[in-house]
């Protein structure tokens, strides 16, 4: 477990799964700027899960209480990482997203010889805009008509924060050994 201040990250475990079905499969859970994801059964959740590797990782994002409100998915692209997030809407705006997004960085730049993390966000979302540029990110460019969101083809900002930019951790201070697994 990655542990931050107001929020925690954990590995997704296999019991998790069905939450992450209710939320991939709510047309409303990702926001109005995010692509629908595609509505996938239960085999095809476990199978994406069972191909999660040193290169690709999924996480929660949870209270202190363990109340799971976002996911945090993460992947290898070449020599560099790119990172996604999604808060439930009732959590947005309440500097959790922001926590996660700088634990993640954390944990990244401690634990692989990376000198690159990234990430995209619709031109008109002014909040994970915001979210990235607190954990330290730069806007590198647009990516025309990067994703196809709600009907639509929408133009994408490039973001990314280096090692050298990183220097030291912000947050993530420890991690505990801790695992449902039984």
């Amino acid at each position: 477990m990655l542990v931050g201040k107001n929020v925690n990250l954990r590995v997704v475990e296999k019991e998790d799964l069905p939450l992450l079905q209710e939320w991939w499969n709510d047309p409303g859970w990702a926001g109005e700027y995010n692509t629908l994801i595609a509505q996938e059964s239960k085999t095809e959740i476990e199978k994406d899960y069972g191909k999660l590797s040193s290169e690709k990782a999924w996480f929660l994002i949870t209270k202190k209480d363990g109340t799971r409100i976002g996911y945090m998915g993460m992947g290898l692209v070449g020599p560099y990482w790119e990172i996604g997030y999604v808060l439930i809407p009732s959590e947005r705006g309440k500097g959790y997203c922001t926590e996660a997004v700088q634990i993640v960085v954390d944990y990244l730049f401690m634990s692989k010889d990376i000198i690159r993390i990234q990430a995209t966000t619709h031109v008109e979302n002014v909040a994970s805009q915001k979210i990235l540029e607190k954990a330290g990110f730069q806007r590198e460019g647009v990516i025309r008509k990067g994703l196809f969101a709600w009907g639509n083809w929408a133009d994408l900002y490039l973001y990314s924060i280096l090692r050298e930019e990183w220097k030291e951790p912000k947050i993530l201070t420890k991690t505990t050994s801790k695992s449902k697994h039984k």
